[in-house]
């Protein structure tokens, strides 16, 4: 989504060349190893399906066993984090506490031992109030993903202390910011209709806004329609008609592509995907 030449790069490198001397092959200018500044986080998020293979263990590795993968973009990790949840998991909401583990000792299991619920064990034991520090020992996670999964647990635990009625407008924001969804708000609200959270929030003056993923790395002007939706940001990088339908720049007609759920192996690619015909 950067444009960076990765492929490229990465096969001057195995011939033995440094960052320095690599050209980038798309500026013809800079070097490889400079760093573009961006504003946006992706996360990239395995499907499992292990469950439709007989015998197959549920134990990661080095091994493939994911049957597609999602890619979320937010302005922060704990915003992209839990879209790309919502999007490879149907029936999560997000980053918490699913009923799936029977004992302690399920949940300690798969933390030491990381299987395709790895995800859910991490939310369980900040449910159950395990520590930054006791999760890191037990998963060998980097502590920077764990602590902006703790910020989404302690956020998730101060929404529960709210409802409707109470949650302020900048409380509504930062829950949104963190990549909250307008249904896992009302149920953190005492189980509040998602309708009506979203109705409330749009009575707060809590809506997203359109940013464009600049394809140049920041090293030249970008004019491509790489839009996500964020609500971590005061304006939209593109103008957005009062009918609500988001137009670039330009006054020709456009064309929006729709992409619904995880792309999985054995699925051909035009599945779930659609769009207007082309011209």
């Amino acid at each position: 989504a950067t444009g960076y030449p990765l492929a490229y790069v990465a096969a001057r490198l195995a011939m033995g060349e440094n960052l320095p001397s690599v050209r980038n092959s798309v500026t013809k200018t800079t070097t490889a190893c400079f760093e573009p500044s961006m504003d946006y986080c992706v996360v990239k998020f395995p499907r499992w399906d292990l469950n439709k293979f007989k015998g197959v263990s549920a134990g990661l590795g080095s091994a493939m066993k994911s049957v597609g993968e999602v890619m979320s973009i937010g302005r922060n990790f704990q915003e992209a984090m839990q879209k790309a949840i919502r999007m490879a998991a149907p029936g999560m909401l997000g980053f918490q506490p699913l009923t799936t583990f029977e004992s302690d000792e399920a949940i300690n299991a798969v933390l030491s031992n990381a299987t395709d619920q790895r995800v859910d064990a991490l939310a369980a034991a900040f449910e159950r109030g395990d520590s930054v520090a006791s999760i890191e020992a037990a998963t060998k996670i980097n502590p920077w993903f764990l602590c902006k999964l703790h910020t989404i647990h302690l956020l998730r635990k101060h929404l529960q202390k709210r409802t409707l009625q109470t949650i302020t407008a900048e409380e509504m924001l930062l829950a949104k910011q963190q990549g909250f969804s307008d249904k896992q708000i009302a149920i953190a609200l005492g189980g509040a209709d998602d309708v009506a959270v979203r109705r409330h929030r749009k009575e707060l003056g809590v809506l997203p806004v359109v940013k464009q993923i600049d394809t140049l790395a920041a090293e030249f002007p970008a004019q491509t329609n790489y839009l996500y939706m964020t609500y971590n940001g005061t304006m939209s990088d593109q103008p957005v008609r009062k009918s609500g339908v988001f137009r670039l720049n330009h006054e020709a007609p456009s064309t929006m592509v729709l992409g619904c759920g995880a792309y999985r192996i054995g699925s051909p690619g035009g599945v779930g995907w659609g769009g207007p015909p082309w011209p």
